[in-house]
């Protein structure tokens, strides 16, 4: 078989299965392992998939940039920015991460509503400025492809907050390879945001589902509650659900 012929055969297998076992794929093919991690590593170079230990899983679209990851299932997008939004009470104290779903849940927040809103991204914070919450945004260096401050300057600021809930974006969700994301800097910072507070909700639509990026924030069963959409994968949510998580589907 043809090294063409067996990416097409690797692709399809990730696409049915959602996820690449290589010693299983040397196996029906009559290759060795070699050759199918060779081909792995020339197809995750490529963008195609993400290498994980013993095979390989599909790669998250949610590492693109902030203008593409708009367009990405933003129906979902809204849906679980609105149930996200109910969850935060008069007087809490809440950190929003940066990114698309993020900026939903600000959208999507009572206008009245009494409460302190804490966030390392400039466009939350703007999406803020009618409502009635204190906001407060942390500065640092901006990371332009998350539009999120980082850097020192943001790690020693989040370490005098205390949250009561950490709503958190991904760029993958796994029940095996965990939450992970595509710089390991920001996997740095939302780690940092997710240890001081007091409760982790992860907003993650299908396209992150059973996805993987190339830096682990946590193992999944860190989140206390995952919200996805109600189209995202069964399997892999009910996967999820029984490692204790409480998986809402919107």
């Amino acid at each position: 078989m043809l090294t063409e012929q067996r990416k097409r055969h690797l692709l399809a297998v990730l696409a049915q299965m959602g996820r690449i076992v290589a010693k299983d794929v040397a196996a029906e093919l009559g290759l060795s392992e070699d050759t199918i991690r060779r081909d792995l590593r020339e197809l995750a170079s490529e963008g195609q998939l993400q290498r994980v230990h013993g095979g390989a899983l599909p790669t998250s679209p949610a590492t693109g940039t902030l203008e593409t990851r708009r367009e990405i299932f933003p129906t979902e997008k809204i849906a679980i920015g609105r149930h996200a939004a109910t969850m935060v009470l008069p007087g809490q104290t809440i950190f929003i991460d940066g990114g698309t779903t993020a900026i939903q849940l600000a959208n999507h927040l009572d206008r009245d509503m009494r409460a302190t809103i804490v966030t390392h991204s400039p466009l939350v914070a703007a999406a803020l400025a009618g409502h009635a919450v204190d906001v407060i945004l942390l500065g640092g260096r901006l990371f332009k492809h998350s539009m999120v401050t980082m850097g020192v300057v943001t790690l020693q600021a989040i370490r005098d907050i205390r949250p009561d809930i950490f709503f958190m974006g991904v760029t993958g969700v796994h029940p095996l390879e965990g939450l992970t994301t595509g710089d390991s800097e920001e996997a740095g910072i939302k780690r940092a945001i997710a240890d001081i507070s007091a409760e982790l909700v992860v907003m993650a639509s299908s396209e992150k589902i059973g996805a993987a990026s190339p830096f682990v924030i946590a193992s999944v069963d860190r989140a206390d509650v995952l919200i996805i959409p109600s189209s995202a994968s069964g399997d892999v949510a009910d996967r999820l659900a029984t490692l204790g998580i409480d998986v809402r589907r919107v």
